[in-house]
């Protein structure tokens, strides 16, 4: 199809207005490529990378073949992270505004079983979720398949990486044989090529690599004899990025990494699979509403965070591979911007570190980067936690009119609203930090009172 728009698609006129709406105005190369087969009911097997538009590939796919007063799960899609599973969630709820009442729920690992189940006996259409949890519930019949004609496999390589296979075939054995299957994957190993003729019938496969926009990305690496994190404070120095992610390749090092850094005032937080849910939750609010400007993560903690605008990526611990490599620095330099990536390395890894060495990377001396003395990285906004979510209608415009009305805020000092089943998080620009969570907690929202404080 070499029309990009959305009209040409057979999409009802509330979709294409609701699509319009949210500032979908063209296709995306693997949604031009994709959707028609979808529309027509075919398998597809889909090569496309993070960022690419492919939750709105299968989003808008799986919307249009919908049956809204059918209250069935209709849909799953499998996703190898929490993160990921959340991200996708989020963006469905967006694409599926141009109808009431359809129901997507999350059901993940990490998080309580039984409020999973409370949400399942209200039912759903749409479930998003990780392999472990989604078959826990198959196991103790709190989800039925039987009414399931989609069936979605997002970052299917990240997910065979993991180890999910075997969970992943225990789910598909709960879902009708007669169902049509989208499998996502970033790559295409000879295991990939393996479940899509396992699980697929006659797939479609679709490519968009070679006509998908390459991120403009600038990549250095170091060879570093000393202390490695002072090297990278040096790269915080001479850089100064807006945000960055710090990859370390064990969760015991991403721990001791952070809290090095926050001794050396340098405001970092650490994520990795061995948090608690409401950990995690904290930690991705803060880092994706500036409330912190360095994350250190290991990899798969870190698959599908949804950072738009991410100035730098650095590699403390060199990554398992050029495959994983690429993965950590396609964060940065999305939707035109530039990105850079910094890598560290030592001596004892000159072995590895030769198949990174072309012409396009830069292999500089760690004595070019900028020792600044007492140097600090410190958050624009600081995160003002309220005890209210969702589940008491709380909405941003009810949170805004507060801080802007009785607590006296001006807009401009209050950043993103986030705002879950029972707590909401809003990023307040630190210079009135202070007096929001004093005036917010001795007032009301909604003509009530919350628990106010800061994180």
């Amino acid at each position: 199809m070499n029309s990009t728009k959305f009209s040409k698609l057979s999409l009802s006129n509330d979709m294409l207005l609701n699509l319009e709406k949210i500032g979908y105005a063209q296709m995306t190369p693997i949604q031009s490529e994709a959707l028609p087969f979808i529309l027509d009911g075919k398998d597809v097997i889909a090569q496309a990378k993070t960022g690419s538009g492919k939750t709105a590939a299968f989003g808008i796919g799986l919307l249009s073949k919908l049956e809204v007063k059918k209250f069935r799960v209709q849909s799953l899609i499998l996703c190898p992270t929490r993160e990921l599973a959340d991200q996708v969630a989020k963006e469905l709820r967006i694409l599926a505004k141009f109808a009431h009442n359809i129901k997507i729920l999350t059901l993940c690992g990490g998080a309580a079983f039984g409020p999973q189940l409370g949400s399942l006996r209200h039912g759903a259409h749409i479930i998003v979720g990780t392999p472990g949890r989604i078959l826990k519930h198959l196991d103790k019949e709190t989800l039925n398949l039987e009414n399931l004609n989609m069936l979605i496999l997002d970052e299917a390589d990240r997910m065979l990486d993991m180890g999910f296979i075997e969970e992943i075939q225990k789910v598909i054995a709960y879902a009708p044989k007669e169902r049509q299957t989208l499998l996502f994957s970033a790559t295409y190993p000879d295991e990939i090529q393996s479940m899509s003729k396992t699980l697929q019938n006659n797939a479609i496969s679709v490519k968009t690599e070679s006509i998908e926009v390459v991120n403009k990305i600038t990549e250095r690496f170091y060879e570093v004899e000393g202390d490695k994190l002072q090297s990278m404070v040096n790269i915080f120095s001479t850089f100064n990025p807006s945000n960055v992610i710090v990859f370390c390749n064990t969760k015991v090092e991403t721990d001791e990494v952070a809290k090095r850094l926050q001794k050396m005032n340098i405001d970092a937080l650490a994520l990795h699979g061995d948090m608690e849910q409401y950990d995690r939750n904290d930690v991705l609010v803060q880092f994706s509403n500036s409330s912190a400007r360095v994350l250190v993560a290991t990899d798969v903690a870190a698959r599908g965070l949804d950072i738009k605008e991410l100035a730098m990526v650095v590699n403390y611990d060199l990554p398992h591979g050029e495959e994983t490599y690429t993965h950590r620095i396609g964060r940065t330099g999305r939707a035109g911007a530039e990105g850079l990536a910094c890598t560290l390395y030592t001596h004892f890894e000159d072995e590895k570190i030769a198949e990174y060495r072309d012409e396009k990377r830069l292999f500089e001396d760690v004595t070019t980067l900028k020792v600044q003395n007492n140097f600090e990285m410190r958050p624009k906004n600081v995160t003002l936690v309220i005890e209210g979510g969702k589940k008491d209608k709380l909405r941003a415009g009810d949170i805004l009119g507060a801080l802007t009305g009785d607590a006296g805020l001006k807009g401009s000092s209050i950043g993103k609203i986030d705002i879950y089943d029972r707590q909401a998080y809003v990023a307040i620009d630190r210079a009135f930090i202070d007096e929001a969570q004093k005036r917010l907690s001795k007032g009301k929202i909604k003509s009530k009172k919350f628990s106010v404080w800061i994180l």
